[in-house]
């Protein structure tokens, strides 16, 4: 048992800033209050203290190639089977794949990140290497699968069912690459076996503007359209809708999960956080391929709070991205398969503790935070 005494304290799913103590108890919140006092005492003297990152969205595999084919296109860097990326993953050895994703995996939790949302490459074998990865790491990877068995333009229905079972029999859920590789059939299959199952059933859509344009010409819907229709639990990116796109995902329910620093290293557009949450939208956000990026959230939000600022003309609640990376998580319905706390009494201790630089909690860690002003990382895996 210890107590975190003396720190600003982001509490609840809205962060909101108090001067109180923390108490832990076998890796449980049990007391959070100004005159809690147990256990070992940690004065941390005025450090503020916030929920640790979920990284929203990530392809760890490609750490093996980090920075290469830089200013290639979309499609020619990750478009399966014969992008950069694939080409590199399928030539790559196990022990290369494993040390590359150990390496990433150190990083996120250096830099504040316990909890990552990866789309899983190749197959049940991938998620093999994943789960061996990160075995003595402190790091939940929620992983989502997909197979081969899903591309094509008459895919053998029956093959896929089959796989997706498979699938999720050892994943977290099922993660197709996009709208642009598989039919609507398969589609709504993995989103009806994800349900049943309770996981999540995740795409991308709308990452570029060619590819929504393509997905209208050829079937009279956009790609986010298509999403909210086959019911994916989870969209990812909606860089470029097109006429009501966002409102439709707004009434839908359906949860968003946003890449700033990839759709710009892509060069795909801006997503448009500000309308986002203007429609009641809460966002994930995710650092994307890691041959792309760093896997660092702190790098992340600084550069989404400011590119928002210059695109939209209008400031973006500090409050609101940095719960984009934190406590937005708690409202995605699906808990059971990330387990993902706020800090609250009785909430799982999954926490960072960061030296204080200014009088705004939120900015302090989104404008002014590195790793080296992290004094403690608390997690059941990882704690003082």
């Amino acid at each position: 048992m210890f107590t975190i005494s003396n720190g600003i304290i982001l509490k609840g799913e809205n962060l909101v800033p108090v001067r109180e103590n923390i108490v832990v108890d076998e890796g449980k919140i049990i007391e959070i209050s100004k005159d809690a006092l147990e256990g070992k005492i940690i004065d941390v003297d005025g450090a503020v203290v916030c929920p640790s990152f979920i990284n929203g969205h990530m392809h760890i595999g490609d750490s093996i190639i980090k920075d290469e084919g830089y200013g290639l296109s979309l499609s020619e860097m990750v478009k399966p089977p014969k992008g950069v990326k694939h080409v590199a993953l399928a030539n790559a050895s196990d022990e290369e794949l494993i040390d590359a994703m150990k390496s990433s995996m150190w990083e996120m939790v250096e830099s504040g990140t316990t909890h990552f949302i990866d789309y899983r490459e190749g197959g049940i074998k991938g998620i093999e290497l994943l789960r061996k990865a990160s075995k003595d790491i402190p790091i939940k990877p929620i992983i989502l699968g997909r197979d081969d068995s899903f591309y094509g333009d008459d895919p053998d229905l029956g093959k896929v069912k089959v796989a997706v079972r498979k699938i999720l029999k050892v994943a977290d859920g099922i993660a197709p690459s996009g709208f642009g590789e598989i039919t609507m059939d398969v589609a709504e299959i993995i989103s009806k076996e994800c349900e049943k199952e309770g996981k999540i059933s995740s795409i991308h859509v709308a990452e570029s503007e060619s590819n929504q344009i393509e997905s209208l010409n050829n079937h009279g819907l956009s790609e986010i359209e298509k999403g909210v229709k086959a019911n994916f639990s989870q969209l990812v990116h909606l860089t470029n809708p097109k006429n009501d796109d966002l409102e439709l995902v707004a009434k839908s329910g359906q949860n968003v999960v946003v890449c700033p620093r990839a759709n710009a290293t892509l060069n795909v557009g801006i997503c448009q956080l500000n309308r986002m949450l203007d429609l009641g939208l809460k966002p994930l956000i995710g650092t994307d391929n890691v041959m792309l990026n760093s896997p660092n959230m702190f790098r992340e939000l600084e550069f989404s709070l400011k590119l928002m600022s210059v695109q939209y003309k209008s400031y973006i609640d500090p409050s609101e991205l940095l719960k984009m990376a934190t406590t937005n998580v708690c409202d995605f319905g699906i808990n059971d398969v990330i387990q993902k706390s706020a800090i609250r009494e009785g909430d799982t201790a999954e926490f960072i503790v960061y030296n204080s630089f200014s009088k705004n909690p939120c900015l302090n860690i989104i404008n002014r935070c590195e790793s080296k002003n992290i004094l403690y990382i608390i997690n059941k895996r990882f704690s003082i």
